[in-house]
Order: structure tokens, then sequence, then C-alpha cells
């Protein structure tokens, strides 16, 4: 077995799930990372009590700000003794508590993740050695990061994509109290994040795969009615309820794992490269620029841009997803299909799930946006196959409205 081999992550589902999980294990050494947002949440204290149920000494570690390689480093620094790390927070929590577990064990890694380069993508060696074990527990719904493989690493004014099978958590914990009090908005952002997931892997690479699509099409088409069902709770007065919740999240991370991402191009999504650039350029959130950047993406695919992907499985994919919308009124109907056109049809359902995708920028701005995607991901790099400035700007300029005043 070599140093980097990895099994896949064990799934736990509520708090008897991880004291099953911790039951199986030896470790008795645990750093407990908490977010911030959450060190004084019901959940915090939940995962701290099942730790400590088993007889082991838990040390609490909250973490605040983002993840610049001296947090990680500094956080590797301070779960130095443990054995076991388990992660409570958002997707930009465990991905800090991935990186530190790996500088844990590996600090000349460092090195690695900060060389000196322009593209925006580091590869982990396939024998990449891993730390101490990691629980993810997500207090967010959308970015799957507690499946994932890879890591965001924010680095000088931007964000580095470090990717490889050492950063898959151990175990992830999928915990209807952990994302009890998450906002409904942000509710309806996770579900708009694991859509444009599943839809930018397989609309962005062009080979059909039968088995595969059948399920990214099932995923797909499970993810638009769970964001139905968050729209009508809304539109209701009520919050998303456990079962809700716990769907979700199932499906986020699914969205990274098995036989739905096989054998796909890791480049397909091409909207996630310049939605990074885009929130990291303009300070936006990242699904503020995820729902502002989606309809003119797949105006692009639908017109016949083969570097962003294939029209055809575009439309193929849409005719699915935009004819199952159940009425808004909550009255057992169904309501009128969302348009045909892909384009006009993603805006209209983001729109109709209550995400914001209204950005205001100066076109000075955008041709930065434009300079700095290239140069991070594109110009012979494989990830934006082939696009350009001009080209991204462009997509940009469909996506962003100019503040600047007309003159009279």
């Amino acid at each position: 077995m070599t140093p980097g081999w990895h099994c896949p992550t064990v799934m736990a589902y509520g708090g008897d799930g991880l004291a099953q999980w911790l039951g199986t294990r030896p470790e008795r050494s645990v750093a407990l990372l908490l977010d911030g947002g959450v060190a004084e949440a019901g959940i915090a204290g939940s995962v701290r009590a099942r730790i400590e149920r088993g007889g082991r000494e838990a040390r609490t570690v909250v973490v605040t700000g983002p993840g610049t390689p001296h947090a990680v480093t500094e956080l590797a620094r301070r779960i130095q003794d443990a054995d076991l790390v388990v992660a409570v927070g958002g997707g930009s929590l465990l991905d800090q508590a991935k990186l530190a577990v790996l500088l844990r064990t590996d600090p000349d890694a460092l090195g690695r993740l900060t060389v000196p380069q322009r593209s925006g993508l580091v590869l982990l060696p396939a024998g990449q050695a891993r730390g101490p074990r990691l629980v993810a527990v997500p207090t967010t719904l959308g970015t799957g990061s507690e499946l994932s493989a890879v890591a965001c690493l924010e680095y000088q004014g931007g964000k580095r994509l470090v990717m490889g099978g050492a950063l898959r958590p151990d175990a992830a914990v999928v915990d209807p109290e952990a994302t009890a009090t998450l906002p409904a908005d942000l509710v309806a952002e996770g579900v708009l994040e694991v859509l444009f997931r599943i839809c930018g892997s397989y609309v962005g690479d062009h080979r059909d795969q039968p088995t595969e699509d059948a399920l990214a099409q099932a995923l797909a088409e499970r993810t638009v009615r769970l964001g139905h069902e968050v729209r009508a709770r809304r539109a209701a007065g009520r919050a998303a309820d456990e079962r809700l919740r716990t769907e979700i999240a199932k499906i986020s991370g699914l969205s990274h794992a098995g036989w739905v991402v096989l054998n796909r191009s890791p480049y397909a999504g091409k909207g996630w490269y310049l939605a990074n650039e885009l929130s990291s350029e303009l300070g936006l959130r990242k699904m503020t620029a995820v729902a502002a950047l989606l309809p003119p993406l797949w105006g692009a695919i639908a017109a016949g841009d083969t570097r962003l992907g294939s029209a055809r499985r575009l439309d193929a994919l849409w005719r699915r997803l935009r004819t199952d919308a159940p009425d808004p009124a909550g009255q057992g109907r169904t309501a009128p299909p969302l348009p045909e056109d892909p384009a006009a049809g993603i805006a209209a359902l983001i729109d109709s799930w209550g995400v914001g995708r209204r950005v205001t920028a100066e076109p000075g701005r955008l041709a930065v946006v434009a300079r700095r995607s290239v140069r991070a991901w594109g110009a012979g790099l494989p990830m934006l196959d082939g696009l350009g400035a001009a080209d991204i700007e462009g997509l940009l300029a469909q996506a962003v409205s100019d503040p600047t005043p007309v003159a009279c």
C-alpha cells in the first residue's frame, strides 16, 4: 500500500452515525476544528460530546479568516499532537482542515502549494502522504467539500485549486443539526451550486457515456426538484426542514463522487474557473458570480462554442430539467415549463429560486478578470481549452451590467 493511498470517504448520517464511526477507530487524541461562525452553535456541543463520550480528549481549535498559506500552516501547527481531526464548518473551513492535515505530515508540501507559477491548479503527487484521520461535518450546503479530493487555497488575491486523493476526508457526517440555522437564501444557493457542478461536468464533456450520463441526469433532475421544494417552502414562509436539508447534502456529496464523475474530463466545468476569477476580482459571493455567469455561459454553449461545452448535450439535459416544476402556489398542479432556450430557462430558474444574479462592474474591471482567467487557467493550460481574453470578456459583459452613468 503506497503512502498516498486513500479509501473512499465513509458516509455517516446524524450524530449516531458519527458515534458509530468513532467507535471503530483506535485514535484517542482529537482536534476539534470549529468554524468561528458555529463555535457556539448546538452542533459544536453535540459533536464535542460524542467525541468525549468515547473517552477521548477533544482539544478545540476555533478557526476564523480565509485559508491563506500562513493560516493553514499555523493550523497544521495547532493540530500537531492530534491523531484524529474533526472539522465542523462550511466549505472554507473544511478546505483549511484538509490542507492543514496534509501539512501536518508533510510540511514540505507547502512549497508545492505556493510554488511560483501562473497556473491556478496545484496537483498533488499520487503518492502524497496523509496526516491524521479527518472527519468532515459540513454546516453549509452545496460545496460537497466533505467528499471531494480538492481544496481552495487563498493566494495572492485569488484562489488556487489544490487537487489530490490525499485531501479526501476519511469520513463525512451529514447531520441536519449542522445546517439547522442556515438562512433560506443560502439553502437556495447551495442547491444551485450542486446543479451548477453536475451540469458543468455533464455538458462540458462532449463524450456520451450511457451509465454515467444516466446517473448525472437523474441527480440533476433530483436537484431541480429539491430546489423547487425549497422555493415553495420559502414562499409559504417555512424553512427547509431536516429531511430536505439532508437530501440536498446527499446530492451535493454525490456530485463529487463515484460514477457521476468517473472518466469525465477533470476540466469540463469551465464556468467554475471564470466564476472564481469574477468573484475574486469584484469581491462577490461565489454563488452570486455563478448565478450571473450561468445564463450567458449556457447561451454561448447553445450557440455552438464547443470550447465551453456540447450544445447537443445541454439541449438534451435542459429538456429533462425544464418540464418538472411544481405549482408554486402549492396546490399540487404542475407549473408551466421553463423556457425552452437553455440560457433563458436557467435564468428563469435562478430567479424563481430567489438567488441574486445582478452584478455591476466597469468594462475595465472585466478586462482584468479576463486577463486573470487566461493567466491562471488558459494560454496553453488545459482548463479553458483555448478561450482567449476577448472571448472571456465578451461572456462576462453579458453577465455583468455596466454601472457607468449614461451621459445626457
